[in-house]
């Protein structure tokens, strides 16, 4: 299919192409070009279903109307979900984006900046490592649009969106208590970033506070650990505290492999032990029973991601920096 040109549009509206390039570029009328004929080209322009060139736009404006959406892992549920919405929102506001995957490789995230920067992205939402602090002060100090999501670094006065992950893991274990159970476990990873350990701190305090805690029922598995080896780790886990009646898996993919560490030990959910796992996916909604689950607020926070951002790219020097906290959504099935 042939690209349309602007001397495509000038032939078509028998008008000058310096005319239909001060009418496409928003100068019609301070180029003293009158109403009918702004109209004309305007129109014949919807017709030809004309699309200006990125780059063309880029070098005039030094926008790009692009936004670089870095996560961890776009395969999953939660991080395609999210993209998904953060995708909607910013075609509403005529934006599109550009999507990577870090693989919650640091190297792989510092390349992924570098490239964006080069292909001159108007914004970024990032999803960061774990050692990825100094790029993100590099964005800072580049004063480049940005917005975290998911989490975060502490001493870093950025804005971020992410779930109040300690209100939700605290709530969690409060309702297992509530529905009798004595020894609750917790499966975590060994990556350190703050939302999981802010996912933890509630964990640990919900049992504190009813004297229940125990240092043994606390599983740490390797961050960077394949499918198989969590399985295994879990499997063992579950073989020598075999006094557990409850696990609160705080990732979704921690949560599949645990499902299938219990399914080879033979251990029936509910009637043995009660599961909850941070992160919906489709899986626990198909597993026999139901899994129960925390669901984060994707729709809001990928709503508040654009906004945030929208509001630095319009102007970098005056806007506020803010940290957002949405609120978990506890969902009961049938594995509590």
């Amino acid at each position: 299919m042939k690209k349309i040109t602007i001397k495509d549009i000038a032939t078509e509206a028998q008008v000058s192409i310096s005319t239909v390039s001060f009418v496409i570029n928003g100068k019609g009328e301070k180029m003293g070009i009158s109403a009918a004929v702004i109209k004309k080209v305007q129109d014949v322009a919807e017709k030809l279903n004309y699309r200006p060139s990125m780059i063309a736009t880029s070098l005039r404006t030094g926008k790009t109307r692009s936004i670089g959406l870095i996560v961890e892992d776009i395969s999953n549920q939660f991080f395609s979900d999210l993209a998904r919405i953060i995708e909607e929102e910013a075609r509403n506001i005529d934006y599109r984006v550009f999507y990577c995957s870090t693989g919650d490789d640091d190297e792989r995230s510092e390349e992924l900046i570098h490239s964006l920067l080069q292909a001159n992205v108007d914004g970024f939402i990032i999803t960061p490592t774990q050692n990825l602090e100094k790029k993100i002060d590099l964005l800072l100090k580049l004063k480049k649009p940005m917005v975290l999501i998911d989490r975060y670094f502490p001493d870093q006065n950025v804005s971020h969106v992410v779930m109040d992950n300690y209100e939700a893991a605290n709530s969690a274990t409060k309702f297992l208590i509530k529905k009798d159970r004595k020894n609750i476990a917790v499966v975590n990873n060994t990556s350190e970033m703050i939302q999981m350990k802010l996912r933890e701190d509630g964990y640990r305090d919900a049992l504190k506070e009813e004297g229940m805690y125990k240092e043994e029922l606390v599983l740490h598995l390797d961050y960077h650990s394949n499918e198989q080896t969590r399985i295994d780790g879990l499997v063992s886990f579950f073989k020598k505290n075999k006094e557990i009646d409850a696990v609160l898996f705080l990732t979704n993919y921690m949560g599949l492999s645990g499902l299938q560490a219990l399914r080879g030990l033979g251990i029936n959910i509910p009637e043995d032990i009660s599961i909850i796992s941070f992160d919906d996916h489709d899986s626990f909604k198909l597993h026999s029973p139901t899994i129960s689950v925390i669901a984060q607020p994707i729709v809001d926070i990928g709503i508040k991601a654009i906004e945030l951002l929208m509001s630095q790219m319009t102007n970098i020097e005056t806007f506020k920096v803010e940290k957002s906290l949405k609120k978990g959504d506890l969902i009961i099935r049938e594995s509590v």
